[in-house]
């Protein structure tokens, strides 16, 4: 029972049944008929051609990549400005993991294929360096690092995420309270410019400026060919507390934060941490640490093997911390890492509403998750508009000391259970990046807070709101707009990756652009990328303003030319 200081939901009136609803009923049919067998062999493919990619030399790989690279320049020199629309990936709409629709590939558009990058260039253990390909997942890389004791320092839970799109948008794990989000973990970056030249940036070379230009950026200064990302040494197992909370959204917020900021400076910090907020008065929090497998196999000692295809969905296993009370086991690392790739977080409960019975998983467990390109097909336009109105997947960074006010705002506004916490080091950069921390919090430094970095989290709502599992009228444009304008009044951002009800004007009030835009001009990206409003917008592009946006980035262009060479300076 919640607590009498839960602030109230918003109380909605009964929603007509209409045909749609019945399609989202019954979707379980196409899922696990179409879906989960298309899935399997898709992934069977996968797990081949990676097989056969591992089989190459080094050597083969550099070569190819080289070779790669060189018809991507020569398929932007291709480009014809004055009649071609501008640059994007030649990627399908559907094959993105993100929920947004990305409708500007709806419209004209001049595509480079970048569907070759797919390969783990080098793992460099002197360095502690992995260089990759962008379209390298984080399956793909920790079913190679794993065996040798080895990890990005942040390795998102999903599967399917690429490192493409963790640098060119944003990506975050268990480990960001340490290393901050996946961008920060990054020491040089490939990238093709609108001319065609290929250069290296790194944090301190003559191109700095478009090492911090290109996080956030959703691909729209140059793309990205190759990275170089931070290793760390890791152990064969996680020991994992399960901490139970009860109490207000205030105080499980608290709780959230104590588990994992050290009371003192002898205090060890956990390798990994995660919450879930199941109510508005219980949450289980969750906190890792490396284990040997010598240590994890001690009499005693429970490990519990989470990637088997029976074993109960995550999230409701960790809910029984709630009965059992607070509880300690081992997790193989790397099935840790996945622990959410199953049950697609809590999504496939909506997907599959039986999904997560013994008999399915013990039947039909061994195919899931569904891949989320096939979900998106089989969805059809009145399932995809319904869940823009009737669904809620939205992942939002906002500063530590505010969870427990973004919890309170979203119990009233979008009443979606469970939550996902997970902290992450935001760092104060050399320059103006589109995501930075409030400004002069070094000041007065908060909990978890250090000179260089403050502690941030990412609130992820992924579910159906409380309204529409009670048939109530549930407005979800609105609902996200309000919580827009939260995150601008509290120095919070929107994952980019997520539906966006955002005006231009802002987008640009929430990101900060100075930095962008510098990187956008120096880099000759205005008038042959899309800017990155463009790409962000909700909704299928006219004829009108592709027009418009080619008009708007030519004139920006032609003011930009004169004045190249001193911006480069």
């Amino acid at each position: 029972m919640a607590d009498s200081s839960t602030p109230p939901a918003v109380v909605r009136p009964k929603r007509r049944k209409v045909l749609v609803d019945y399609l989202v009923t019954f979707r379980w049919i196409p899922a696990i008929f179409v879906a989960l067998p298309l899935s399997a062999l898709i992934y069977l493919c996968i797990y081949i051609g990676g097989m056969l990619s591992s089989m190459k030399s080094e050597e083969r790989r550099r070569r190819e990549h080289e070779e790669n690279v060189k018809k991507v320049v020569k398929r932007l020199k291709q480009r014809d400005p004055k009649k071609d629309g501008l640059v994007c990936t030649a990627r399908k709409p559907w094959v993105v993991v993100g929920m947004r629709n990305v409708d500007y590939k709806r419209a004209r558009r001049f595509e480079v294929d970048l569907s070759a990058f797919h390969n783990i260039l080098e793992i460099d253990t002197e360095r502690m360096v992995a260089k990759v390909e962008p379209l390298v997942s984080m399956g793909q890389i920790t079913k190679v690092t794993c065996p040798m004791n080895l990890s990005l320092a942040v390795a998102p839970e999903f599967d399917d995420l690429t490192v493409g799109g963790l640098i060119n948008s944003y990506g975050i794990s268990g480990s960001s309270h340490i290393y901050g989000l996946f961008s920060d973990t990054v020491v040089a970056m490939e990238v093709v410019l609108a001319d065609g030249r290929v250069v290296r940036a790194t944090k301190d070379n003559e191109h700095s400026d478009l090492f911090y230009g290109m996080p956030w950026s959703q691909g729209t200064i140059g793309f990205l060919v190759s990275a170089e990302i931070k290793l760390i040494p890791i152990k064969e197992y996680m020991r994992l507390t399960y901490t139970p909370v009860r109490g207000t959204l205030k105080e499980i917020a608290q709780a959230y934060a104590d588990s994992f900021v050290p009371s003192s400076k002898d205090a060890k910090v956990p390798d990994f941490v995660e919450g879930m907020v199941y109510s508005p008065s219980e949450g289980v929090m969750m906190t890792g640490v490396y284990a040997t497998e010598e240590e994890a196999k001690k009499k005693g000692n429970r490990i519990n093997r989470v990637g088997w295809w029976f074993k109960p969905w995550f999230y409701q296993y960790a809910e029984t911390a709630l009965k059992r009370g607070e509880f300690v086991e081992y997790i193989p690392t790397r099935e840790y890492y996945h622990r959410h790739t199953r049950s697609l977080y809590w999504e496939a409960k909506l997907i599959i509403p039986f999904g997560d019975q013994f008999w399915f998983r013990f039947l039909l467990g061994w195919l899931m998750p569904p891949k989320i390109t096939l979900l998106k097909i089989t969805q059809g336009e009145a399932i995809r508009n319904y869940y823009h109105d009737n669904h809620v997947i939205q992942d939002v960074l906002v500063p530590l000391h505010k969870v427990g006010d973004v919890l309170e705002f979203a119990q009233r506004e979008l009443e979606v259970y469970p939550v996902w916490l997970c902290p992450h080091r935001l760092y104060k950069l050399p320059v103006k990046a589109m995501v930075q921390p409030e400004a002069g919090f070094e000041q007065h430094l908060r909990q978890g807070d250090t000179a260089y970095a403050q502690m941030y989290t990412d609130v992820g709502f992924y579910y159906a709101p409380g309204a529409a599992l009670r048939g109530e009228e549930f407005n979800g444009a609105e609902a996200v707009r309000k919580l827009e304008q939260w995150l601008i009044s509290n120095h919070g951002y929107q994952a980019q990756y997520a539906v966006s009800e955002l005006s231009e004007k802002d987008f640009w009030r929430m990101f900060e652009p100075s930095h962008y835009d510098h990187c956008r001009r120096k880099y000759g990206a205005v008038g042959t990328f899309m800017s990155n409003y463009y790409k962000s917008k909700k909704g299928k592009k006219t004829e009108k303003e592709v027009r418009e946006a080619e008009a708007e980035a030519e004139a920006e262009a032609a003011i930009v030319e004169p004045n190249k060479d001193a911006d480069a300076e």
